[in-house]
């Protein structure tokens, strides 16, 4: 990892760009919408909840003025708000932002679709909106995926034998999965795309430790770690506004290439500017990456084009 000045400020123009955040009524993705709409991009916001996103879409216009921002109905646990959406989206997309996420629920929950409820929202949710979109990407001159993982991804395992958490479920076990598997779908998406000759660009980042909403909505502030996270905030964590500054490196930086994993420049990437950096071995082994993919289409039903 090397040092990093970059800050939102050095974010080129995206005058004519439009951008889809998933999860972007609050958190990284609620920042990561705000910056890209200052800088002339036509945001997107996907959202679960319409009555949070409609004050989300409030609030990012009266900081941001005369933003080309809209909010869209999007699902991330659900197929069929997915496909709904996808069908009757209508391009180019410029960049994709797979942002939203649910963490470490303390009982087993399942999507409408049977899926554990982390691994369904978290990866194959994104794993089925990218493909589904992937027409709409391809439309655009320099197309970009970001997905974002987490530092999760360094204790995470893909447990083929037990994705759904239907033989065990250990909550931190199951979201340290999740982002296992954000990271190696970006990482071969790349791999495809540069197979493909295709101009399309996969990247994969992780906001560190940020004070986002995540800790609330999953464990729940009583939770050991989200209370030992709670006391080391000020010294550990950093703002969801410096927290989605490697989302927006991935999105707009002229630097970022395909195949990055960007995250914070600091101690153990906890906080900083974005750089590069290395994920462990287990987010860059192709083999699992390659059967998590196949395993992927085969629950979502989502087969993708050709990248070119």
């Amino acid at each position: 990892m090397s040092k990093s000045t970059w800050t939102a400020e050095q974010i080129p123009s995206q005058q004519g760009k439009t951008v889809l955040i998933t999860g972007a009524n609050s958190g990284i993705g609620y920042q990561a919408a705000v910056q890209l709409a200052r800088h002339g991009a036509h945001v997107l916001l996907g959202v679960r909840n319409v009555s949070k996103g409609e004050a989300a879409l409030a609030k990012l216009k009266q900081q941001a003025p005369g933003a080309n921002a809209e909010l869209v109905e999007l699902d991330m646990a659900s197929l069929a708000s997915i496909r709904r959406f996808a069908q009757a989206f209508t391009g180019p997309l410029d960049v994709l932002v797979n942002n939203a996420g649910v963490m470490a629920l303390t009982q087993r929950e399942v999507t409408e679709n049977g899926f554990e409820r982390q691994f369904g929202t978290n990866h194959l949710g994104h794993f089925a909106l990218t493909g589904l979109l992937m027409p709409r990407l391809l439309e655009a001159n320099a197309p970009r995926v970001v997905t974002v993982s987490s530092l999760a991804h360094r204790n995470g395992r893909i447990a083929f034998e037990n994705l759904q958490g239907e033989k065990s479920y250990v909550p931190w076990d199951a979201y340290n999965q999740s982002k296992l598997a954000n990271l190696l779908f970006a990482l071969e998406l790349d791999r495809k795309a540069r197979a493909a000759g295709s101009r399309l660009m996969s990247i994969a980042v992780h906001p560190g430790i940020s004070r986002t909403s995540i800790i609330e909505n999953g464990p729940g502030s009583t939770a050991l770690k989200a209370v030992v996270l709670k006391i080391l905030a000020p010294v550990l964590m950093q703002s969801d506004e410096d927290g989605a500054l490697p989302t927006l490196y991935g999105a707009t930086a002229a630097a970022a290439q395909g195949g990055q994993y960007i995250g914070p420049d600091g101690f153990k990437s906890f906080k900083g500017k974005p750089t590069v950096e290395e994920p462990r071995p287990q987010g860059k082994d192709e083999t699992v990456a390659r059967k998590l993919w196949e395993v992927s289409e085969e629950l979502t039903g989502v087969v993708y084009p050709a990248l070119r």
